[in-house]
């Protein structure tokens, strides 16, 4: 440990005594907090905070922002939250996702999850897949069977690119019936928010009350059940029909 005095931003050090090979390195401080974090190639603020011991700790302020790291280290632009509901009654657009595979099998021999999501009243349903073959068939019977119940049709349907809704089947019951299918952009989750954020929802729910129960893991399908039956009942928007 080396000790000086500081002037102005340099620590004086008298190293006379010292051998030429045994000098390392030696600190040069600034009142400019964003100065050696630029001189370090943009390093991150937060490495800087124990940098050196023994030298007086300088505050960062972890609100500032480079406007060099801004631009060079932003990975994608950020989806600014959508606040207002679209539609204007149930139907009139669904959320689709799968999940899985899952790594084991449920009880009844599952392996896949259907989730949709009612834009409007963000209802949601669940389709249990042993694989991603039945995805169409059992999305032909859900949808007869909900707009019989609801009393509306299906107007628009959004999905990602994966083959199990874009797809020949599904372009063709889509042309039959008049139903828009809008696809979210490659790489690009945050388009299908509305069922991606209700996935990760299940998925803790599913998880947290697995653990607490103590039951196997093969009973995640009806500790999924029991989550979106909770969900639907209790974190859903009212509306009039």
């Amino acid at each position: 440990m080396l000790r000086g005095k500081r002037h102005k931003n340099v620590y004086n050090v008298c190293i006379s005594f010292l051998p030429q090979n045994n000098l390392t390195c030696l600190s040069a401080l600034n009142d400019d907090t964003m100065l050696w974090p630029k001189r370090l190639g943009h390093a991150s603020l937060s490495l800087f905070k124990d940098l050196v011991v023994g030298l007086p700790t300088i505050k960062y302020n972890d609100g500032e922002v480079c406007d060099a790291c801004a631009k060079g280290k932003q990975v994608k632009n950020s989806f600014k939250s959508k606040r207002c509901v679209s539609t204007s009654r149930p139907l009139k657009m669904l959320h689709i996702d799968l999940c899985g595979p899952m790594r084991i099998m449920s009880r009844g021999g599952k392996r896949y999850i259907c989730v949709i999501v009612d834009d409007y009243s963000r209802f949601t349903w669940t389709l249990f897949l042993a694989s991603k073959d039945e995805t169409f068939e059992k999305f032909v019977a859900f949808i007869k069977k909900i707009e019989k119940r609801v009393g509306h049709s299906l107007v628009c349907l959004r999905s990602n690119h994966d083959t199990e809704f874009e797809n020949s089947r599904f372009i063709d019951i889509c042309g039959e019936h008049g139903v828009e299918h809008n696809f979210s952009a490659p790489r690009t989750p945050q388009q299908n928010g509305v069922v991606e954020r209700k996935n990760k929802t299940l998925e803790d729910m599913t998880r947290t009350m697995l653990i607490a129960s103590g039951l196997a893991r093969n009973f995640w399908a009806e500790a999924l059940n029991t989550s979106y039956y909770i969900i639907n009942r209790c974190m859903i928007k009212t509306y009039t029909q």
